[in-house]
């Protein structure tokens, strides 16, 4: 059985994944972050680009993280168990599908 911070990396790794190759989230953030930069004063196109990806994997982790906050809630827990975890670690696998089908694709390509 995994360890809890093992999961929680394994959290970030889904969620970074999904943030960078998920084509759904991937405008949406792109848009937000440019029309956030100039109150940022960001010039820097790659840093825009690196924003937006960060975006989209916070994205990934709050929406994920709800099944499990329900979860506690509906149980009565008053602290995250270890199943907790685990909806979260499932809910980000299940979010980040589609970026898994663009990863692979793009795997195959640079071969």
């Amino acid at each position: 059985m995994p360890g809890r911070s093992s999961i929680i990396l394994a959290i970030a790794g889904l969620a970074l994944i999904n943030g960078l190759f998920n084509p759904l989230l991937l405008p949406q953030t792109s848009a937000a972050i440019i029309l956030l930069a100039p109150g940022l004063l960001l010039t820097s196109a790659p840093l825009i680009a690196f924003l937006a990806y960060l975006l989209g994997a916070g994205v990934t982790v709050v929406l994920a993280g709800v099944p499990a906050a329900l979860f506690e809630r509906l149980a009565g827990h008053d602290h995250t168990t270890y199943g907790s975890y685990l909806i979260w670690l499932c809910a980000t696998a299940v979010l980040s599908l589609p970026a898994a089908a663009v990863a692979a694709a793009a795997a195959l390509l640079l071969r």
